[in-house]
């Protein structure tokens, strides 16, 4: 798999998801077994690139390549120096969002909600194409099938957007209106799939290996990308990968080896937010990766009351520990079976 210059050492990505994949988490799931990871989406809007937000979002210290950002916004122009301004902070690869299905994004014309106005979609991609080519970059896109249930046109979107110059291009199996909700489709994927020739990225309740491996059969997929199954359980990636190249499951992973990650994944994430933000911040992910396992709905209404980061760390490090001494593995329920839209 390769987007330009850039090898990927499999097929199995992240997607990039507002307030979850920032810089600690992409570390995490490469240090699982992505193969590639999105960052959260950047604004293009100039006045807020200063802000304490997009600044942590545009931080890539320590970060493995190749470093892809994804921008948003509804105008050509802004967009390409959306474009230039993260490859000034390192970024190497860019992805356009037009999928996120938020109402305060779609509000405002952008995200998914391009997908209504299609010369501005193009517009857009040519403009960001063309901010990028100079510099080597290749640019990405992200989709949905559509807006509606009756207006699917993800296939005449990918034409264009491969003309354009785009070099990758993911879509999400449900329309706008569906948000998260319902199953995802395929169809429409396997039919972007035959209509271009860059590779395309199958995205959509991808929640475990045999999924992964039947949505790549059913679509003709170059690979496959996982959003929410991996933010309870980012080791599901390295076994998607696995499951991918030889056919065969992992083990779960060791306890003890889960236990490290997370708490090195912590230490990053205070790192980058500082104490009293990172302590807030770290609850969902703690949350998400504890609730399959025995015990964890106890120890996350606990952990929610710690406000220092050094209590919270021990918390779960003990957490884990305990968790170590009667488990070496993974319980095998334990990031199985989440039905989950990505």
């Amino acid at each position: 798999m390769q987007i330009g210059p850039h090898v990927l050492p499999n097929t199995v990505f992240v997607a990039p998801m507002a307030g979850v994949t920032d810089r600690p988490f992409r570390q995490l799931c490469r240090r699982f077994g992505a193969g590639y990871a999105v960052s959260e989406m950047v604004t293009s809007r100039k006045d807020l690139w200063h802000t304490l937000k997009t600044s942590r979002r545009a931080d890539h210290t320590g970060e493995p390549a190749p470093i892809a950002v994804q921008i948003a916004g509804v105008d050509p122009q802004e967009m390409a120096e959306a474009a230039r301004y993260n490859i000034d902070r390192g970024a190497q690869i860019i992805d356009i969002n037009m999928g996120c299905p938020a109402k305060k994004v779609c509000n405002k014309w952008a995200g998914s909600a391009l997908m209504q106005n299609e010369p501005l979609a193009v517009r857009i991609a040519e403009a960001v194409v063309a901010a990028c080519a100079p510099q080597g970059v290749p640019v990405t896109l992200k989709m949905r099938t559509g807006w509606s249930a009756a207006h699917k046109n993800a296939v005449a979107l990918a034409r264009a957007f491969e003309s354009a110059g785009v070099q990758m291009l993911t879509v999400h199996g449900r329309t706008r209106e569906q948000g998260y909700r319902g199953e995802a489709e395929y169809d429409t994927i396997a039919a972007v799939k035959a209509a271009v020739r860059v590779p395309v990225v199958a995205n959509g309740d991808i929640d475990s290996p045999e999924k992964a491996r039947a949505v790549l059969r059913a679509t003709g997929a170059d690979a496959v990308m996982i959003g929410r199954a991996a933010q309870a359980a980012p080791w599901l990636l390295r076994d998607v990968a696995h499951h991918l190249a030889t056919g065969r499951r992992l083990a779960p992973p060791l306890t003890l080896e889960v236990r490290d990650a997370l708490l090195a994944h912590l230490q990053d994430h205070y790192a980058l937010y500082g104490e009293a933000a990172g302590v807030r911040s770290a609850r969902k992910h703690i949350g998400w990766m504890v609730a399959a396992m025995p015990g964890g709905a106890e120890f996350r209404q606990r952990m929610n009351r710690i406000e220092q980061a050094p209590a919270q760390w021990q918390a779960v490090a003990d957490f884990w520990q305990a968790l170590a001494e009667r488990h070496d593995r993974l319980p095998a329920a334990s990031g199985a079976g989440l039905a989950l839209a990505c």
